[in-house]
């Protein structure tokens, strides 16, 4: 396998380009994070709050009848939606009127205040990080209907929408690099050429250097360089002594 091995002069400006690369994907590749993720969590609450909503708003004829199993039936087909990890509802005095905690309520709900229907983060012992929204059942006289959102959900959906892009950027950035390698040594092929030219008429081998018509055929700088060294190597030969002692 040959190894490509660039040219001192060039080292820095490589090293410029994967630094750029590398802003260029990692920038991206957070801007797009933070993104997906707050499109997400924003979406998920959105339905959470309209699952909250749909239970209080079925859940008013059942209170009045008093069938807390009717209520509690209710609550357990919500749980099945993907996100949703548990839901409870409690009374305007604060007594849990129906959940789906097992094998019980754990203690930082208990001690929770049953009149707060803000939205709010949860970190429940041996469960995980929750989301939690609420929502008022007869504008809280009945109580409120609380949601839980398991955020590991969350961040798994994040996981899977930018999978394909972070992928697609480290192809890009792989490409790039090896595009720049390339492009590189391509721009630094005619230095070396005549870096070899230089040598060899240096040493006054005009005649054995390598790329000597590719060189002075050129037209670009390297050309221009390469000529100017013909024309200093041919006007400054020093003159061959005599026999005398002169030149």
């Amino acid at each position: 396998m040959q190894v490509i091995k660039v040219r001192k002069l060039f080292q820095r400006t490589l090293f410029g380009v994967f630094a750029l690369f590398g802003f260029i994907g990692l920038s991206t590749s957070i801007l797009l994070i933070d993104t997906v993720n707050s499109y997400l969590s924003e979406e998920y609450e959105t339905n959470s709050l309209g699952i909250a909503q749909s239970i209080a708003d079925a859940s008013v004829d059942i209170l009045l009848n008093r069938d807390l199993a009717a209520l509690q039936s209710l609550i357990d087909q919500f749980v099945e939606i993907q996100g949703i990890n548990y839901v409870y509802i409690r009374d305007q005095t604060g007594d849990f009127l129906a959940h789906t905690f097992v094998p019980g309520i754990p203690e930082q709900i208990l001690n929770s205040d049953p009149a707060d229907t803000t939205t709010v983060e949860r970190q429940l012992a041996g469960m995980g990080e929750f989301v939690e929204v609420s929502r008022p059942i007869l504008a809280g006289v009945a109580g409120a209907v609380h949601v839980g959102m398991d955020t590991g959900i969350i961040a798994l959906q994040v996981q899977r929408a930018i999978g394909r892009q972070v992928y697609l950027i480290s192809i890009v950035f792989v490409v790039g690099v090896v595009a720049a390698l390339w492009l590189v040594n391509l721009a630094a092929r005619p230095i070396g050429d005549v870096l070899t030219y230089a040598v060899a008429l240096a040493r006054g081998e005009e005649a054995q250097a390598a790329p000597v018509e590719r060189v002075l055929g050129r037209k670009d700088e390297a050309g221009q360089l390469a000529r100017l060294f013909l024309h200093f190597s041919r006007t400054h030969t020093p003159s061959t002594p005599t026999g005398d002692g002169t030149a």
